[in-house]
């Protein structure tokens, strides 16, 4: 199980790019939700190792991506599937509601 740090430099070959389905988890040090999230985030990246890319994007690091998918709150984990950003989850949620709000159910099989 890897999480993958998300740059501007590796954002198109590991998001954009990837072969497998990529949730990016936008989160940032002093942001108290996105760190009780982390063991949400930590445990997906366990449970789905192999079938789905798990990679977080700090959003004072890379304003600009930010910008580009309009992340407002955080945490925000989007699911990116052939480079298309097509689940949204905005703010604190357990570990079976980001399961349920990102689709991730049919990747469990």
């Amino acid at each position: 199980m890897k999480i993958i740090e998300i740059t501007s430099e590796n954002f198109e070959s590991e998001v954009l790019r990837s072969e497998i389905p990529v949730i990016v988890d936008f989160w940032a040090e002093w942001c108290g939700p996105c760190r009780m999230m982390a063991p949400v985030v930590d445990s997906l990246a366990e449970k789905y190792d192999g079938k789905i890319k798990v990679c977080k994007l700090n959003v004072d690091s890379e304003p600009e991506i930010c910008g580009d998918y309009k992340i407002m709150s955080i945490p925000t984990v989007i699911r990116f599937t052939s480079g298309l950003a097509d689940c949204v989850s905005v703010g604190l949620r357990s570990e079976e509601e980001l399961i349920s709000a990102l689709s991730l159910e049919e990747f469990i099989k």
